[in-house]
Order: C-alpha cells, then sequence, then structure tokens
C-alpha cells in the first residue's frame, strides 16, 4: 500500500468518529490481550478539540488512525517543540504510509522539532509500545500491541525513549506483619474513603506531582485533568487499595490500586456506555481477583527512607485479605531501579518491555 494510494484526514464527524473507533475492532479481532481505551474517554478528547486523523485505502476504508496534538507543558520538559501522537493504530500494509502521513503532518506544521508518541494523551497518562512480553495480555492503562508494531516504528526511523517495563506480582500471602527494619517517626497508614474521594483526589494530585517531578516523561497533571481521569472512580474504588502515609500528620508517599477490570473492557470493546456500567457495577465482585497499580510515590525529600516499603508491605497485605491474586503494575523506568526492586521484594517480574518513540523532524 503505497502513500498515493491512501487518503489521510482530519476526523470532522460523528461518523469519522465512529471509523476510528472501530479500527480497533478489526486490527485486534480475536484478540483479547489488547485493551482498548473506553470509548467515552476517546469521544471526550474529540469533543474537547483534539485533532484525530484516519488513513484511508482506495477503497475508501479506515486502516490506520492516530492524534496529532501538542502540550505546551511538555515542550517545557523535554526542551523541544513536540509533534504528538497517540492511539495510534494501524493494519500491517497501512503502517508506513501512515508514519509517512503523520511525519509529513508534523514537519507541514513548521514549528515543531521532534515526533513523540504514542501517547494518550501524555506519557504520565497512558501510551506506549510493548516491546516484549507479547504472550501476555494487556490491562487497565497499559499497552499492548503485536510485534510488527516494533518493527514498524522502528523501520520507519524512530528510536526508543524513556524505556521500560510493566510488572506482575503474584500475592500467595499476607506477607511479613510489618517490613523488615520499619522506618522511625510517627507515621500512620491511611485507606481511602469514597465518602472523601474528591478531598483525597486532592491530596493525591498533590503527592503525584511533587513526587514526580523530576521524571523526564513526566508533566504536572491540573486538578481537571485528574478528575476526567478518575471520573467514575468511585463504583471501582477498593478503599483498601488507595492508601496514603503521613509522618507526624503530614502526607509522605500514597500508592493507588484499581480493580483490573481488562476483561470486561475487552468483553465490551471499550464501551462504557451506561447499561455496560450497570452492567460492571453488577458484576464488580467478579473482577476483584487481579488489581493494578496505577501509581505510587514518595516526596523527594522523604525518600530513600522505607516509606514506600512499609506502604507495599500494608498493600499486600489488604490485597491477600481482599482475596486477590495479581497485581500489575503500569511501567517503571529502567532508570528506576528503586521502583522495581519493590516489585522483585513482592515476588513479581517484568511483564512487557515498554517504550516511547521518537524521531526528529
Amino acid at each position: 500500500m503505497s502513500a498515493g494510494r491512501t487518503r489521510f484526514e482530519r476526523v470532522v464527524d460523528r461518523r469519522g468518529l465512529r471509523e476510528f473507533l472501530a479500527l480497533t475492532d478489526r486490527v485486534y479481532a480475536d484478540q483479547p490481550r489488547f485493551v482498548p481505551t473506553p470509548r467515552q474517554q476517546v469521544r471526550r478528547w474529540w469533543r474537547d478539540g483534539t485533532p484525530m486523523y484516519v488513513l484511508r485505502d482506495a477503497t475508501g476504508t479506515v486502516v490506520g488512525r492516530t492524534t496529532l496534538h501538542t502540550d505546551a507543558a511538555f515542550d517545557a520538559k523535554l526542551g523541544r517543540r513536540c509533534q504528538l501522537f497517540g492511539l495510534t493504530e494501524f493494519t500491517a500494509p497501512a503502517a508506513e504510509p501512515l508514519f509517512a502521513a503523520i511525519t509529513s503532518a508534523a514537519r507541514a506544521a513548521g514549528d515543531r522539532d521532534l515526533l513523540f508518541g504514542p501517547v494518550a494523551l501524555l506519557p504520565n497518562q497512558a501510551g506506549g509500545v510493548i516491546t516484549a512480553g507479547f504472550a501476555d495480555r494487556g490491562f487497565v492503562d497499559s499497552a499492548w500491541n503485536p510485534p510488527r508494531y516494533v518493527t514498524a516504528y522502528e523501520s520507519s526511523g524512530f528510536r526508543r525513549r524513556f524505556e521500560s517495563d510493566t510488572w506482575i506480582c503474584p500475592i500467595t500471602g499476607p506477607g511479613s506483619p510489618e517490613p523488615a527494619e520499619a522506618p522511625a517517626g510517627d507515621l500512620r497508614v491511611h485507606r481511602g474513603d469514597v465518602r472523601r474521594l474528591d478531598e483525597q483526589l486532592d491530596l493525591l494530585r498533590e503527592l503525584l506531582n511533587a513526587s514526580f517531578a523530576q521524571l523526564g516523561y513526566y508533566t504536572e497533571i491540573s486538578a481537571e485533568q485528574l478528575r476526567r481521569q478518575t471520573d467514575g472512580l468511585a463504583y471501582l474504588l477498593d478503599e483498601s487499595l488507595l492508601l496514603h502515609l503521613t509522618r507526624g500528620g503530614q502526607p509522605v508517599a500514597f500508592v493507588l490500586c484499581l480493580p483490573d477490570i481488562s476483561e470486561f473492557l475487552v468483553r465490551v470493546r471499550g464501551d462504557l456506555h451506561p447499561l455496560n456500567q450497570l452492567r460492571l457495577l453488577a458484576t464488580r465482585r467478579r473482577y476483584r481477583r487481579e488489581a493494578v497499580l496505577i501509581i505510587k510515590g514518595v516526596l523527594p525529600d522523604h525518600q530513600g527512607r522505607g516509606y514506600q516499603r512499609l506502604l507495599s508491605a500494608e498493600l499486600r497485605r489488604n490485597l491477600h485479605a481482599g482475596g486477590y491474586t495479581t497485581l500489575r503494575s503500569t511501567y517503571v523506568g529502567r532508570d528506576n531501579p528503586a521502583s522495581a526492586a519493590q516489585f522483585r521484594a513482592l515476588g513479581g517480574r517484568p511483564l512487557h518491555g515498554y517504550t516511547f518513540y521518537e524521531k526528529a523532524l
């Protein structure tokens, strides 16, 4: 399939958006390892003005898709003018013309010097490409793709950036009563509380921004962004898996896990319309056997004191008490050995190799 026999066009109406969403139904037909981004989230981004594009073949069939967007905070973080792209999916013949179209569009913008992605909409939200572990399924807030995606990116001139791994840990027992060499101080572990969720999310955002500011890919999350990312969290939340640690009454560390609803999302093809939300609510106990660690962190001034280890021990006890058997974690940078060590201490192993891609313009 040559670029001359394809059309790259922006999604401008609901019909185009339906075709954009439906592409993954064909690319991943009969493939339960791919967990789609909820369609309601994608529709919200489109309504908010995120530019979305489809690639059509000579018959008019959509064979590729992507977003093309920018973020000033991410530009400042990398010190480059980045053309971001995301939600990027394609059939095998469409890879070359899709990446050619993305590159051409970015160059035509005239003020960008780096392609970076796939991100949805930022690296600290979702995105990425898996580079290993293809036999293992994906999960909520993480990627899954066939090996041909890696070949397609790298043969099109992209190079890896922020290489990472996702992790999987068995929950086989409650663990030790407390971590070895427990940190000293006036420490207290607090659980989540659905009745105070908004207040706790504000606290989580403050801790999250402070803890991750030093990471190369992380851009500060606003209250509105967090609200949108956690929309509907209350009916999924297991309060025992949202923890934060205070020292002398001041928050110093946190961890957020959610029950893993990946199998449900696959079953409904990512469509969480109101009826499917009710079905999920009615069957949510079925999805409290596996969990996903969404985020964890310690304030910079308090790192290296064993606080995250203490929270990890409490989390393991709560997972075991709740009947969970498996914990998966979203990606952890290979330049962050301390976080990886905590998963190894839980008996975990790397699950998927993970990367983002960049290409100079």
